[in-house]
């Protein structure tokens, strides 16, 4: 089996073409959901730190609104492209049907590399996408957050911005913003912890306890660091974790057999998610090869980094073992891969579940920020907790009596609820 040239946008689109014909939606509303309502591109003059300018490339993708404001996160990577961005504004559209939040689908992204930029050029970027656009954000619009390689400071900066440019204190214009300064208590946590209350739920489902899984997961950032975290708390033991090595230019895989130490981990681990490999290793952990984590004898795989990492070639790597596949990442499993999990009946829960624990604490923050009223972490966790394990049991009772893969049970639900949105809009 050869894995065919990846473009997530084409994968995002034939994913929705699927459930579409399924769901019987006629053409018009399909031409509608199938591209974005509106998306923006525009060049970014930066001025550098040794005083000489520098032009990157922004964009901004909602994709649709139907069920309330954009929302979606901006990512700052080299390898960013207008297609990833509507793939992932398309993703982010199902992914808030299906928690049930009423909010639409946006993303954007700025065509860079963090990691050789200063503290001030990421800030005159900042300040610069939202100057670009400024006019078609905002808290009753489009509500940006941190993506890849983004953080709270980073959506300071651009609040900021968007106050100054708007003679006012819009705290709701932007969510992921640091505590103190209108973020929520939770944030930090709420994506990693998803995936795991979700998980929670699918290992009860399948009649299996926590504390008799081993887990290996792909990446070490945000997400992945509080996936562990939480799933360590139930009781799972994790044996490998993936990250980027920037020095390198290449990924690795960081194994140990009796159980991987989080905190140990974190205390060598820079703030990409990259862990120093001669530490790791003179702490006992092996180095293997980046696509390591994939081959591991495991139950669970948590795949937390980037899209398109579970493909034809890949998924031939998957471990006898395993019977769950949590998918902390955005869009991590290409659709030729998704038959040959789905031949192997492994429990998938699918990336716009699963990860949804991010957006939905987005979702508290921009409430929160609204009406200037914050609450206690653990509020904000246990309302995530219920509306996680919500959307988890609704989409695994229809893929129980439809007898559906749970991606097709969430797309069928996310899609159904956004069409008939714009149905009862009058847009179709």
């Amino acid at each position: 089996m050869t894995a065919q040239p990846f473009n997530a946008f084409t994968m995002a689109r034939s994913q929705f073409d699927k459930i579409a014909e399924s769901l019987g939606l006629d053409q018009a509303t399909k031409d509608l959901l199938r591209n974005p309502l509106r998306e923006y591109h525009f060049s970014l003059p930066v001025r550098m730190d040794d005083g000489s300018f520098k032009v990157f490339q922004g964009y901004r993708v909602q994709h649709n609104d139907a069920r309330g404001p954009a929302k979606g996160g901006i990512r700052f990577h080299p390898q960013e492209t207008a297609d990833t961005v509507r793939a992932l504004a398309m993703w982010m559209t199902w992914k808030c049907a299906v928690a049930k939040l009423p909010l639409g689908g946006g993303k954007g992204g700025v065509i860079c590399e963090p990691h050789n930029l200063s503290m001030t050029e990421q800030q005159n970027i900042c300040r610069a996408y939202v100057r670009q656009i400024a006019r078609n954000i905002g808290p009753v619009s489009d509500v940006p957050a941190p993506d890849v390689m983004t953080n709270g400071q980073h959506m300071l900066w651009m609040v900021d911005e968007y106050e100054q440019m708007n003679g006012g204190r819009f705290p709701g214009a932007i969510t992921g913003k640091p505590v103190g300064m209108g973020g929520s208590q939770g944030r930090t946590e709420a994506t990693g912890f998803g995936v795991v209350f979700a998980l929670r739920e699918a290992l009860k489902e399948l009649d299996i306890r926590p504390q008799d899984t081993v887990a290996s997961v792909q990446g070490f950032g945000n997400v992945a660091q509080y996936a562990i975290e939480l799933y360590q708390q139930i009781g799972g033991t994790v044996v490998a974790v993936s990250c980027w090595d920037q020095k390198a230019q290449q990924p690795y895989t960081f194994r140990k057999k009796s159980g991987i130490d989080i905190a140990e981990l974190r205390g060598i681990t820079d703030r990409f998610g990259g862990i120093d490999q001669q530490k790791a290793v003179g702490l006992g952990y092996e180095c293997l090869p980046g696509e390591a984590w994939i081959e591991q004898d495991v139950d669970i795989l948590m795949p937390c980094a980037l899209e398109n990492a579970i493909t034809a070639d890949t998924v031939l790597k998957i471990g006898k073992r395993v019977r769950i596949i949590a998918e902390g990442a955005n869009g991590p499993t290409t659709p030729d891969a998704d038959h040959v999990l789905q031949e192997r009946k492994i429990f998938v829960i699918p990336d716009f579940l699963a990860n949804a624990g991010g957006v939905t604490c987005s979702y508290l923050e921009q409430v929160q920020s609204n009406m200037n009223y914050f609450w206690e972490k653990d509020e904000v966790l246990g309302k995530l907790d219920v509306m996680m394990t919500s959307a988890f049991v609704s989409v695994s009772d229809m893929a129980r009596r439809q007898k559906l893969y749970m991606r097709d049970a969430a797309y069928t639900i996310a899609i159904a609820r956004v069409a008939q949105a714009c149905k009862d809009r009058g847009w179709v």
